[in-house]
């Protein structure tokens, strides 16, 4: 099964006032367990996102789009990333997320959706 993991950063500050050569070690780390979980097929895709102040909502206002600066939510915690796995099941796909916010001391949640596959 296909699920979606919604990487989120719930205290940007921990790493952020990191020293640089701590996150450094903690990004190579990182790195490396993404590049093993992809070997094995377990994330099919993902990707880093820019912060919240990068981003532009578009929104239905009176039956037209708007489009807004920054996120379409104020919140402590933002969206900093995602990846879609492919996994048995939802207990595996809770695996990966554990061991994603294992590496986060105090930083790190994940929201685990499974993804609507439609047949064409």
């Amino acid at each position: 099964m296909k699920y979606m993991l919604l990487l989120c950063d719930a205290n940007r500050e921990v790493y952020e006032n990191m020293p640089k050569d701590e996150v450094e070690k903690w990004y190579a780390r990182l790195g490396q367990w993404w590049g093993e979980k992809q070997q094995k097929g377990v994330i099919e895709e993902g990707a880093q996102l820019q912060g919240p102040e990068k981003a532009t909502t578009v929104r239905g206002k009176n039956g037209k789009p708007v489009v807004m600066d920054g996120p379409f939510i104020e919140a402590k915690e933002t969206i900093g990333g995602y990846a879609v796995v492919n996994v048995k099941d939802l207990d595996a796909a809770l695996g990966v997320a554990k061991e994603w916010v294992g590496m986060f001391p105090d930083s790190a949640l994940v929201e685990v959706r499974p993804l609507v596959i439609r047949e064409q």
